[in-house]
C-alpha cells in the first residue's frame, strides 16, 4: 500500500485527493465481476479527463477509461495501472431549423436518459438506446445498436483527444464504423471527449410509443440478472443467440456464471461468479458452436485487466 500511496504522490497532482486504490472493478460493472485497480478516479469535466489522462500518459501508468462498465468483463486479478471512470455527463440541444436540431454530449452521459428526455421533447434518433446500459462514448466505440439502428446512424462528428496530446474533431466518415466495432475500438490511443449528432423533430407521442415498444420487448426477451449485456456478434445472417440455444446451451453453468434461460446470448452471475468461469463458459459454447454448426462466435465485449 506504501508503494501505491507513493506512486500517486508523483503523477496525480490535483487529483491526489481523489485517488481510490486498490478498487474493486465489480462495483463498476454491470456484470458485477472484476478485480481492484491500482489507482480509480472518477472525473467530472473533458478538462479533468484530458489533465488525468495527460498525467498517466507522462508518468507511464497503462490506463483505461470506464463507462458505466457495460459490454466488459474485468479479469478476476484486476487492473495494474489507473481505471478512469467517465462522469462527463454534461449535453445540450441546439434546433437547427423547424424539423432539425444537434445534440452536443460529452462522453459519460448516460444513454438511456439521453434518449428518454430528447423522445419527451420530440426529437428522435435516439429512442432505440432506451434500453442500451452505456455511455455515449462507450455506444461510440462499439457502434452500439439495437432495433435495427445505432449510434452512428445519427453522428455527426467526435470530439477526441488523440494520441499525441492534441484535441481534435473527428467526422464520422473518419470513424471506421462497421458491426459493433469503429475505428476507436481497435485504436485505443484515442480517447473520446465529446460527440454531435443531428437529431429530427417528430411527435413526442411518437416517440415515447417507440420507447415503450424497445422497452417491453426488452423485458420479455433479456435477462434481470447481473450481465455484461450481448456476449457474441451475431454472425453475417443468422443470431449468435440462436445458434447457442440450437446448440441446447441454454442453462448451462461453469460456477456461478450461466448461459441466461431467458436469452442464450446473455450470460448471467447467479451471485459470486469470477471471470475466469466466464471465460470457460466462453470457451464452452464457442466449441460446441463450432462442432454442430461450423461457425466461429467473436466476442462483442472486451476483456480487461491482467491476464487470468
Amino acid at each position: 500500500m506504501s508503494g501505491l500511496l507513493d506512486a500517486t504522490n508523483h503523477w496525480a497532482g490535483p487529483f491526489r485527493s481523489r485517488v481510490c486504490l486498490n478498487e474493486p472493478l465489480a462495483r463498476h460493472t454491470t456484470f458485477r465481476i472484476g478485480g481492484p485497480a491500482d489507482f480509480f478516479v472518477q472525473v467530472q469535466t473533458p478538462d479533468e479527463l484530458i489533465e488525468l489522462v495527460q498525467r498517466a500518459r507522462h508518468a507511464q501508468i497503462p490506463f483505461f477509461i470506464l463507462g458505466n462498465g457495460s459490454n466488459i468483463l474485468v479479469s478476476d486479478r484486476g487492473f495494474r495501472g489507473l481505471v478512469i471512470k467517465n462522469h462527463c455527463t454534461q449535453f445540450s440541444l441546439e434546433e437547427m431549423d423547424a424539423t432539425r436540431a444537434r445534440l452536443h454530449a460529452q462522453s459519460g452521459v448516460m444513454l438511456p436518459s439521453l434518449a428518454n428526455r430528447l423522445a419527451r421533447q420530440g426529437w428522435t434518433g435516439l429512442e432505440w438506446a432506451i434500453g442500451v446500459p452505456g455511455t455515449v462514448g462507450g455506444a461510440i466505440v462499439g457502434n452500439a445498436g439495437a432495433h435495427g439502428a445505432c449510434i452512428a446512424d445519427t453522428l455527426i462528428q467526435v470530439t477526441i483527444l488523440d494520441a499525441q496530446g492534441v484535441v481534435r474533431g473527428l467526422p464520422k466518415a473518419d470513424a471506421a464504423f462497421a458491426y459493433r466495432t469503429s475505428r476507436f475500438k481497435r485504436a485505443r490511443g484515442e480517447i473520446i471527449l465529446h460527440a454531435d449528432f443531428e437529431l429530427r423533430r417528430d411527435d413526442p407521442h411518437a416517440c415515447i410509443a417507440r420507447m415503450q415498444q424497445y422497452t417491453e420487448h426488452r423485458r420479455r426477451t433479456q435477462p434481470i440478472e447481473p450481465s455484461v449485456g450481448s456476449m457474441f456478434k451475431n454472425p453475417p445472417g443468422d443470431s449468435a443467440g440462436r445458434l447457442i440455444d440450437a446448440a441446447g446451451l441454454k442453462g448451462t453453468r461453469v460456477g456461478s456464471v450461466e448461459v441466461s434461460p431467458v436469452h442464450a446470448n446473455f450470460f448471467v452471475n447467479r451471485g459470486g461468479a469470477t471471470a475466469g468461469e466466464v471465460l470457460q463458459l466462453i470457451d464452452l459454447v464457442r466449441a460446441r458452436v463450432r462442432e454442430r454448426f461450423g461457425v466461429e462466435l467473436e466476442l462483442e465485449i472486451e476483456v480487461i485487466g491482467d491476464a487470468i
